[in-house]
């Protein structure tokens, strides 16, 4: 394995003196420490990353940085993760980038894993359904943060917001499909570009990062490493294996499952979600429920509320919800039967998880060389602008979701339920007014659905 060196000293040797050579050794720890700490969403991560990488221990400079960062927040799929796996592979070459990137999820799973088995073995004992009866509030809060988020950074202009109001009444009066959204959204920015460019210029980004931190590893002026120049040898050979795992690991799902076998159908359907995760996790979710819950079955909807309160508690990119889904799926599909409960969930887990990633480290050790390229072009980034607006309407709209299920759970019918109308407004204005943490904020919902479960035993709390 290559390592990354340069002329110079230590890092330690003064602020002005370049790091030495890291090997891939020490980036190996420091990628699996990387993985039990990447809390707070990409952009927490995104902020851990830098102060790491850019500040701390110079492995990399700001402007290379950000210029990374750029290029993954162009791609579907979880961009700090792929950041992660863009800089192990700018420093170590292929199985740098896919260290990097397998770290930064690995440990997530196998925490989710875990935690899925307690939720489907002891949820409704009173313990865990209290503290699940204040997390389904705060879920509702943050996802309609996130569309606040999102949307004061894309909405710039009233195209974007009339794109923004279409999705929403596509998606919540006709029921369109999360793909389809995805598409008109992308040929209106890719056509509109043509003929009103300013309109459809890419901003945003997760805001200025402090700069001056002494020389970098791979500074500025560094030249590009080889394994980096592009060539189409390399592509070719990249997006042949990429592809040729994907119908390897399929061909074994039906071999053992069968076509209409649910670890299949769970392959298949990930991999489509993979392609249309622009715009983050939230963006994906209403593909995911129509998939999972209406069509497939896997899980209910209620059940998808508490997985992402699980997804939004652990290390790792929030997409992570996703081994939630395969495991409730596999678990109550039963895919090796009554008696391997624990195995059918965790295997399941597995391959979506599997299925999900796959294709984030294609584009980046296949896309990597071509950012120079690519990276500021209007054709290139005008589609995803469009997209993004999309995606606010569309988050939206899960956003109205979640609060029916929450706020009525047994239907419009049924009683109101006010203690959590209660927690989801006081998470709402812990997120908006006073800027609370996404950890401090469910573990604060939590205790509160724990004493409602003590000290209000008329309320139903089971899920």
């Amino acid at each position: 394995m290559t390592t990354v060196t340069t002329t110079g000293t230590d890092a330690s040797a003064g602020p002005m003196a370049a790091p030495a050579s890291v090997s891939f050794a020490e980036a190996f720890r420091f990628w699996l420490k990387l993985g039990f700490i990447s809390f707070g969403g990409p952009a927490g991560q995104i902020a851990i990353m830098h102060t790491e990488l850019v500040e701390r221990r110079r492995w990399i400079s700001e402007k290379r940085f950000l210029h990374a960062l750029n290029y993954c927040m162009l791609l579907p799929g979880p961009e700090a993760q792929q950041l992660a796996t863009y800089i192990g592979w700018l420093m170590h070459r292929t199985w740098g980038g896919i260290v990097a990137g397998a770290l930064f999820v690995l440990p997530s799973l196998f925490i989710l894993i875990a935690l899925s088995w307690i939720y489907l073995r002891f949820g409704d004992m009173p313990l865990v359904a209290g503290i699940f009866f204040g997390l389904k509030p705060a879920v509702t809060a943050l996802v309609l943060h996130a569309a606040h988020r999102i949307g004061t950074r894309a909405l710039k202009n009233r195209w974007m917001w009339g794109i923004a109001a279409a999705s929403f009444v596509a998606i919540f009066a006709f029921d369109t499909p999360f793909p389809a959204i995805v598409l008109a959204a992308a040929l209106i920015g890719h056509f509109g570009a043509r003929r009103w460019p300013q309109v459809f210029a890419l901003g945003g980004g997760h805001g200025s990062v402090k700069a001056g931190s002494g020389p970098a590893l791979i500074d500025d002026d560094t030249p590009t490493p080889l394994h980096a120049r592009f060539s189409r040898s390399h592509l070719a050979k990249v997006l042949g294996f990429g592809l040729g795992l994907w119908l390897l690991a399929m061909a074994v799902l039906i071999a053992l499952n069968g076509l209409q076998g649910t670890l299949t159908q769970m392959g298949w359907f990930f991999t489509k979600a993979a392609l249309l995760t622009f715009g983050g996790a939230y963006a994906v979710l209403p593909y995911v429920y129509q998939g999972a819950v209406e069509t497939h079955q896997w899980l209910s909807g209620p059940q998808m509320i508490d997985g992402l309160a699980l997804g939004e508690t652990t290390p790792g990119p929030l997409i992570m919800v996703v081994a939630f889904v395969g495991f409730v799926g596999g678990w109550l599909k039963q895919v090796f039967g009554p008696e391997a409960l624990l195995l059918g969930g965790a295997v399941a887990a597995t391959v979506v998880t599997f299925f999900t990633f796959l294709p984030s480290f294609v584009f980046i050790l296949a896309g990597g060389p071509l950012v120079e390229a690519t990276h500021g072009k209007l054709g290139f980034t005008a589609p995803l602008s469009a997209i993004t607006a999309a995606v606010v309407g569309v988050i939206l709209n899960l956003a109205m979701f979640f609060a029916y299920h929450v706020l009525w759970p047994q239907g419009f019918g049924g009683r109101f339920d006010a203690l959590s109308a209660l927690i989801t407004l006081a998470a709402a204005v812990a997120l908006f007014r006073f800027k609370v943490g996404v950890i401090p904020l469910l573990g604060a919902c939590a205790a509160l659905g724990l004493a409602a479960s003590w000290l209000v035993p008329v309320f139903n709390l089971t899920h």
